[in-house]
């Protein structure tokens, strides 16, 4: 087993580094389909069909007090693309994202007692992970 550390992952949008990640799952990137679906004959005969869907959602839950929401809300507003990454450089290394993204989906806004998290979805149209 090896280890893990947080501190090893970055998140990209646009050249900036994201900052003020909330406790928890600070970011999560998949593909939206799967890589292939079947189909089964009356006989039985399975038939694979690939699948060329190149999208991908990436989010990043911030803390509400987090330096980069003003940043974020900003790129949702521009409605332009933008690059996306996000990079752990621990072992294994991992990577994913793409070139083409914006903002598909601004946070809720919960107010209460305590800071509360604010969650940015980000999709992805050239989708890529290593």
């Amino acid at each position: 087993m090896g280890n893990y550390d947080a501190n090893l992952c970055t998140l990209t949008v646009d050249g900036t580094f994201i900052t003020g990640f909330e406790d928890g799952t600070m970011i999560s990137a998949e593909k939206d389909e799967d890589a292939f679906s079947t189909k089964v004959s009356a006989l039985g005969e399975v038939i694979i069909s690939e699948t060329n869907n190149p999208l991908g959602t990436v989010t990043a839950t911030l803390s509400q007090t987090s330096p980069s929401y003003a940043f974020l809300m900003a790129k949702a507003k521009s409605k332009k693309e933008f690059p996306i990454w996000v990079n752990y450089s621990g072992t294994p290394p991992e990577k994913a994202g793409g070139t083409r993204a914006r903002v598909k989906k601004t946070p809720a806004k919960e107010f209460a007692d305590e800071a509360s998290s604010r969650e940015f979805a980000f999709q992805i149209f050239d989708f890529t992970e290593s």
